[in-house]
């Protein structure tokens, strides 16, 4: 892969690494809104301490009838352009993703544990060994154009990620497993054996080496309308114009219009198979960060994508603005580096001999040194709060809270590093590493927003209060791209990074082996033992099939990271997406995507297309909040 589209890729995986699949709730006009009372439109309190706990903010906006017609205004928050390559099999940052997700959907719904269900577009079954699954699209299913979406359209999606001259990121492992998709990928067969077409609706994948991945984001699950893109050369469909000016889709919106960069007009799809959407139409335009506050409280957006939570304490008292809250599927940790990239085998060279780090003690007492609990207080208002493992508790079913972790507590941390044979020789007021060499550890954090810097001071000032004598890397915090370079995103480790701060958002499937398998380019700390790996195959066995059985396989990952640490988790965090207290049926939940058909305003409600107006505000405010940072 070329360094700028690695860039990119790490770019989108840190805001999301995997990103979850779109759900497809339940079918037909008959779908049942979520059950959410007017408690909803309640503003949650805050704590004692000033903070905010993300268990007091409603998910849902509250179920109820709701007018027909109208504008939806929605804000997507981003002091950049979105890039505009609106395909599911080609797109690759959060922004047009966003996009996606109001004009096409997959066609396998998830429910809230990332489980495939029957309730999408399609149905499935799969064989005893779950080498073969069967997919059913259901009659009512249709392409914005009118046309039917087929099992000719799912297999065309696979046919353009496996094809030789594919070049997005989609291609992977949940890909190789397919029967044929290395041959057809390598320009040895001119199809993919693995994949049939059985009939207009039916679409047959027979996978050689099954795993429970498949049951939990392991499946493509959207269609391509190959009337549309037939004649176009896989290496030209990026920057086609059903790609960048006429896409269409399935979901309950089609696309009207597009201002490259800068906004997408959405016409309801009355042909939708869920039923006809109660929204007449939705503008989407990007709005910088700095003014998504005042275009909410004056109601030139109805909704945005996302909302900064250190601004909610200052925007907390919005009229007419619901904030729901969700906790988001990622985490922030400190990561050690314990070996190097070995380019020529693609795979981790696990040396902590080598390493300045290579002791687990010194890295317990690490853990134990910081308060990761005041850091979320402290910088984020309670929306980050201390993490515990490597699973989030967004994968409900498999984060294990009952681990014991390291906690803050200096004294631990003191005695740890006494016993472990780091003493303060010289009388300096630094620990000298156990053969009383000078011990001096280089930390990397990134540059970006108000907080950055002190935050990383404060790590760096928690750990020199026990005696260790970490510095800021270069003596200043390192911008996106050189951080991933010396961290090592192309397999190029800087050996003066001893220690840095990171973060993952991770999508649908649980298995943590993308980013902490032997094998794995992500896995930035280079940590390798055999229980790990061990676990990690177990995780995806044919036995992992048993949820039960998983859970107790992750459970024990989870216990072995916490006494391996080549990280420590710090932060886990919410999400805020502040809502027009007149909007009913809308969820920012990723279950209830689907439901977006639903959407409308109370019976009364303003529903007039406000965005020329804000067009056409003055630009005085905007331009005096031009150069404000955002913390994040």
């Amino acid at each position: 892969m070329k360094k700028t589209s690695m860039r990119f890729l790490l770019l989108g995986l840190l805001l999301t690494l995997v990103f979850a699949l779109a759900a497809c709730g339940g079918g037909g006009d008959d779908a049942e809104t979520p059950e959410v009372d007017e408690s909803a439109l309640e503003k949650p309190q805050p704590n004692e301490d000033g903070t905010f706990n993300i268990e007091d903010f409603p998910q849902r906006m509250p179920e109820g009838e709701v007018q027909e017609g109208g504008t939806l205004n929605f804000g997507l928050v981003s002091d950049t352009a979105f890039e505009g390559t609106l395909n599911f099999n080609f797109y690759g940052g959060a922004p047009d993703r966003e996009i996606l997700d109001w004009f096409d959907e997959s066609l396998l719904a998830i429910d809230e544990n990332y489980q495939y269900t029957q309730d999408g577009a399609a149905t499935f079954e799969y064989s005893d060994d779950y080498k073969v699954w069967t997919f059913t699209i259901r009659d009512e299913v249709k392409w914005h154009d009118g046309e039917p979406v087929t099992a000719e359209d799912w297999a065309f999606s696979y046919e353009i990620i496996g094809h030789p001259d594919y070049e997005g990121v989609r291609y992977g492992s949940d890909f190789t497993i397919i029967e044929g998709m290395e041959e057809y990928k390598a320009g040895e067969a001119d199809s993919i054996s693995g994949i049939e077409v059985i009939d207009e609706k039916t679409l047959q994948i027979t996978y050689k080496d099954p795993t429970p991945s498949l049951l939990a984001g392991g499946i493509w699950p959207y269609a391509t309308p190959k009337h549309v893109f037939e004649g176009i050369e896989v290496k030209d469909m990026p920057d086609s114009d059903p790609v960048r000016k006429n896409p269409i889709g399935m979901g309950p919106f089609k696309v009207e219009s597009i201002t490259p960069g800068e906004s997408v007009v959405f016409k309801k799809f009355e042909d939708y198979w869920q039923g006809e959407p109660k929204l007449d139409e939705v503008v989407l335009r990007v709005v910088d960060p700095s003014v998504v506050a005042k275009e909410l409280e004056s109601g030139k957006l109805d909704m945005v994508d996302s909302f900064n939570t250190d601004q909610y304490v200052d925007n907390q008292d919005m009229e007419g603005v619901v904030f729901l809250g969700e906790v988001d599927n990622a985490y922030t940790y400190i990561g050690f580096k314990l070996g190097t990239w070995d380019k020529e085998n693609n795979r981790v060279n696990y040396n902590p001999e080598e390493s300045v780090v290579g002791d687990v003690e010194l890295r317990r007492a690490m853990w134990y040194a910081v308060d990761n609990d005041a850091v979320g207080k402290r910088f984020y208002d309670g929306f980050r709060w201390a993490g515990t493992t490597l699973i989030a508790p967004s994968h409900a079913d498999f984060h294990d809270d009952s681990i014991e972790v390291p906690t803050y507590d200096p004294d631990k941390a003191n005695e740890i590093l006494d016993e472990a044979g780091y003493i303060d020789v010289d009388g300096d007021g630094f620990r000298e590493d156990p053969e009383g060499n000078e011990l001096v550890i280089n930390f990397a954090s990134m540059s970006g927003g108000d907080i950055a810097e002190p935050l990383a001071n404060y790590y760096i000032q928690a750990w020199n209060e026990v005696g260790l004598n970490v510095q800021l890397l270069d003596g200043r915090l390192q911008e996106f791209n050189t951080f991933y370079d010396r961290v090592g995103d192309g397999g190029n480790d800087d050996p003066e990074v001893h220690v840095y701060m990171g973060a993952w958002s991770v999508g649908s499937d649980v298995d943590p082996a993308g980013l902490y398998g032997p094998d794995a380019m992500f896995n930035f700390p280079r940590y390798e033992s055999e229980e790990n790996s061990r676990l990690l195959e177990e995780g995806v066995s044919e036995k992992a099939f048993d949820l039960d059985y998983r859970i107790e396989v992750y459970k024990e990952w989870q216990e072995l990271m916490v006494e391996e640490i080549p990280v420590f988790p710090t932060l886990y965090r919410a999400k805020l997406v502040p809502v027009n207290e007149n909007i009913r049926n809308y969820s920012a939940v990723h279950t209830d995507l689907p439901h977006r058909h639903l959407t409308g305003f109370v019976e009364g409600a303003d529903t007039s297309d406000s965005s020329e107006e804000a067009d056409e505000e003055d630009n005085t405010d905007e331009e005096d909040n031009a150069n404000e940072e955002d913390e994040e």
